[in-house]
């Protein structure tokens, strides 16, 4: 039986993971659930973002379903100590180095988006995001200069086959979908990016029907905006990455639509899984959270760890189902509770 991890976290999390299992226990797999603390919840409760029992029950799943972390009470505590470093250290332990986030206009969804209908309705493209690498992971700290000024240092870097492997994944997901990748960088300004570039160059003619286009990340961030719909599977570094998938949420119209997965192998092996969104704590508790991020989470789990793909397409049907029949959390400009757009997802389920 396969053990599902779930690590509600802080704020929203408890509330939209709920959801998630709800609609996981609706399917009748036959999997099991165990559920322990993360984040800020962790630290008031054992001292650590991530206890060493937590940590462990990760590593002994085939999956972790992961809500979200931030408490603004820790936010004095020493950064080791921090809810965000749950998330960091979960990915670093398991080796999660590869970030899908698949951002797509559900039908009925435009007049969500900020875009133009006609704009916002050919959005449908993967963010593939490098996790371990970059300035997230690299040397940094704080020191003095020469006449006494305060500096703070972040060193960015990647070694060439941290790129390769990055790479390697988004040309495999473009092959499978439209045959258009697209890499992003600051090549003409950063030698971390022109390795980035040279390396996915180097791989190219391994997949000749993909069609390969490099761009500069603040063009990428523009053309995002002006014609998201170019987009198909998009490959980039840890900085980059985080950045162009929160603007991606709001293309689409609500950063509480957006899933995520953290992997290390494509199929078959543990991922971790959670919403893009944050805690919230501002409307934590409130039934105010959507939990459609981390039930569509709940079917990249079962699509990439647990390899059943009918079982992920239901899901994902079910959340088209109940935004097409108008249902709303107040995030989309709606007044539908947390509760009631899971048992709308449950309904058409």
């Amino acid at each position: 039986m396969a053990l599902i991890a779930i690590l509600p976290g802080d704020g929203i999390g408890p509330e939209v993971t709920a959801q998630a299992r709800r609609v996981l226990e609706a399917l009748d797999l036959g999997v099991s659930f165990e559920e322990a603390p993360v984040g800020g919840a962790a630290y008031h409760a054992a001292g650590h973002p991530l206890p060493s029992e937590t940590l462990d029950l990760a590593k002994r799943a085939d999956a972790i379903l992961f809500g979200a972390v931030g408490d603004p009470a820790c936010d004095t505590l020493d950064r080791h100590l921090r809810p965000e470093q749950a998330i960091l250290g979960l990915r670093k332990e398991l080796g999660f180095w590869a970030n899908l986030r698949p951002a797509k206009m559900m039908p009925g969804m435009e007049d969500a988006s900020t875009l133009r209908p006609e704009i916002a309705r050919a959005i449908d493209m993967v963010i593939v995001r490098e996790l371990v690498g970059d300035v997230y992971f690299g040397e940094k700290g704080r020191r003095e200069t020469a006449d006494g000024r305060r500096e703070g240092h972040d060193l960015m870097s990647y070694a060439e086959d941290e790129v390769r492997r990055i790479a390697v994944v988004g040309f495999e997901m473009a092959q499978r979908r439209r045959k258009s990748l697209i890499s992003v960088d600051k090549a003409n300004v950063l030698e971390t990016s022109q390795l980035w570039r040279d390396v996915v160059n180097e791989l190219a003619p391994d997949y000749p029907e993909v069609a390969l286009q490099h761009m500069y990340v603040d063009n990428a961030a523009m053309q995002m905006v002006r014609n998201p719909g170019q987009f198909d599977v998009v490959i980039t570094g840890n900085l980059f990455g985080d950045i162009l998938s929160d603007q991606a949420s709001m293309c689409v119209g609500s950063i509480g639509l957006l899933p995520s997965a953290s992997l290390r192998a494509w199929a078959g092996d543990n991922g971790l899984y959670e919403p893009i969104h944050g805690s919230a704590p501002d409307i934590a508790g409130q039934g105010k959270a959507n939990p459609c991020a981390a039930i569509l989470s709940a079917a990249m789990l079962l699509r990439h760890s647990l390899d059943n793909e009918d079982a992920a397409l239901k899901i994902e049907a079910a959340v088209a189902g109940a935004l097409a029949g108008g249902v709303r959390t107040p995030d989309m400009g709606g007044a539908d509770s947390t509760s009631q757009m899971g048992d709308a997802i449950l309904a058409a389920l």
